[in-house]
């Protein structure tokens, strides 16, 4: 490992509209808008910044690899010049360097063709390892510049690309990928776009990501987080009190914080009330992970409403603190939507709702959670078969009057989406972004980058890492965790994005309980999460302390 992100020495931004439980991820716009305040109003030298950004990379080299060849791979502009600048240090360093650059060096100017004239020994060569020549040509091949290199730097694009790359810059990015060599990415790995992690043709895999300032949305959003490898992010010194605005925000431990407490003369109801809805034959254990998952969030008062011939099963499924109430069915044994009624009856005191876990996908049963969706007066999360029922419907949940909260998978916001998962996933912030907007609802967009959009396009991103979650029926623990945030009184974008950092704490500390992630099931999950919320108040404790 590299090391710590360089948080410490971070300047700190002047951040509209996040949450402080969100650390900003400006996209590439709101980066460039930085830079030139930095520059043209504060009067910060560019040269200066760009000798920064290559000391960082050059530490990150040296602690990824520190011995044998480096290949430097270049192209124009600034993140060019920031490879340039690697070199030389490299180079002044006592290191062999080979550095490779996918345009004539006629084509430098700027701090970039400042720091070509400053490189110590060779000139840079093309990707075929001849050299450049402004006007005379290539001179013979001096062999490939990528043979036995220990490490290689990838400085070709920057925080501003967009689309696929082409020309001699895909084809550098291709004999990146084909080398062995462990890379370490200027900023963003070339190829993958910094404001969103898209990625639409040839994309460097790096071990480490340098990225400047601030990280960008893309090394946290998958595809781009793929590629990404470690992100450090360094101080550059760009002053404090930068004009960045940013819409995206990296979640942190902080979120936990401050969450409802029980009190010594509170009640159950007061602890918040969840009625968990769906289940069908051969999908009762879904509601009931989802019930006992919101009775270890700490809501005081679960109802299982479940099909009447499966009220039983409920009932005598061990968990005794899970009340039930039996609705009308159909036949073989889907929910009936007169049952709706009863679910709001049973709503009369409050809480929240968490519908589809196990529903099946019969019409009865569909149109049963259409209704419920549309009619119950109480905050709501949709989830499994209740987002199914929405197939290409996802705007009538626009008129709910309560809070609503949706959590597919890539395949579920396809279908409510009317489009293949692929296309989910290759934009997958562009599609939470929409779906949220189009539902006037909170998207939770899973995966290990979940995201989680509002209708107003405030997006917060999961830093992931809890690979135990990688079985059945995490997803409904996720659905039984929010709705008991939100019967505790979070408001719901909150308590979505509690509720995934929660989840995905609880699994890595299921996964230390039993030792290894692979063998974590959905109920220890569920038996980790009051350790999990406890240990966040313990820091919680400690934060104040130190305030």
């Amino acid at each position: 490992m590299i090391g710590d992100v360089c948080g410490d020495h971070l300047a700190s931004p002047v951040v509209i509209a996040l949450p402080d439980w969100l650390t900003p991820l400006p996209d590439a716009e709101t980066m460039r808008a930085v830079d030139r305040w930095a520059i043209e109003e504060q009067g910060v030298d560019g040269l200066e910044l760009m000798e920064r950004a290559a000391a960082g990379v050059t530490r990150a080299v040296e602690r990824l690899c520190a011995d044998g060849p480096a290949t430097v791979v270049c192209g124009k502009g600034n993140n060019g010049g920031d490879g340039l600048a690697v070199a030389r240090l490299l180079r002044e360093a006592g290191r062999q360097v080979r550095v490779v650059s996918t345009v004539a060096l006629n084509q430098f100017e700027g701090d970039a063709l400042t720091n070509l004239k400053r490189l110590p020994g060779s000139a840079p060569v093309r990707l075929d390892g001849s050299s450049w020549q402004d006007e005379a040509g290539a001179q013979p091949g001096v062999g490939d510049p990528f043979a036995g290199a220990a490490v290689i730097v990838d400085a070709l694009l920057g925080t501003g690309f967009e689309g696929e790359p082409r020309g001699p810059v895909a084809e550098a990015i291709e004999a990146i990928d084909r080398s062995p060599a462990p890379v370490v990415s200027v900023d963003v790995p070339s190829g993958v776009d910094a404001s969103t992690g898209m990625v639409r043709g040839a994309a460097v895999s790096a071990a480490v990501t340098v990225t400047f300032h601030a990280p960008k949305p893309g090394l946290w959003i998958r595809p781009g987080k793929a590629h990404a490898g470690e992100v450090v992010s360094i101080d550059i010194g760009i002053p404090r009190g930068a004009p960045m605005v940013a819409s995206i925000g990296l979640m942190d431990p902080s979120i936990l914080w401050k969450l409802p407490r029980r009190e010594a003369s509170g009640t159950k109801f007061v602890s918040g009330h969840v009625l968990v809805v769906g289940g069908s034959r051969g999908l009762t254990g879904a509601p009931t992970m989802a019930a006992r998952a919101s009775m270890r969030t700490g809501a005081g008062y679960v109802t299982g409403c479940v099909g009447a011939s499966l009220q039983a099963i409920l009932a005598n499924g061990g968990t005794p603190e899970l009340m039930t109430i039996a609705l009308p069915e159909e036949e073989e044994g889907a929910l009936a939507v007169e049952g709706v009624s009863v679910v709001i009856d049973a709503a009369g005191r409050g809480g929240a709702l968490a519908l589809g876990p196990g529903l099946g996908r019969s019409d009865g049963a569909f149109a049963f959670a259409r209704r419920l969706a549309r009619e119950a007066d109480m905050p709501m999360v949709l989830d499994a078969d209740g987002l199914n029922a929405h197939t290409g419907r996802l705007r009538q949940l626009k008129g709910r009057q309560a809070p609503t909260v949706l959590t597919p998978h890539a395949g579920e916001l396809a279908r409510l989406l009317e489009l293949e998962s692929a296309e989910i996933e290759r934009a997958r912030l562009e599609h939470v972004r929409r779906a949220a907007e189009m539902a006037e609802a909170v998207v939770v967009l899973k995966g290990d980058d979940t995201l989680i959009a509002n209708p107003e396009g405030l997006v917060a991103v999961s830093p992931g890492g809890s690979p135990a979650l990688a079985t059945a029926g995490t997803g409904d623990v996720l659905t039984g965790v929010i709705a008991a945030l939100l019967a505790q009184g979070l408001e719901s974008f909150r308590a979505a994005a509690a509720g995934v950092w929660l989840h995905a704490e609880a699994g890595r500390e299921a996964a230390r309980r039993l030792g290894v992630a692979e063998g974590v099931i959905a109920s220890d999950v569920i038996e980790a999460i009051p350790s999990a919320r406890g240990r966040a108040s313990a820091a919680e404790i400690e934060a104040d302390g130190d305030g």
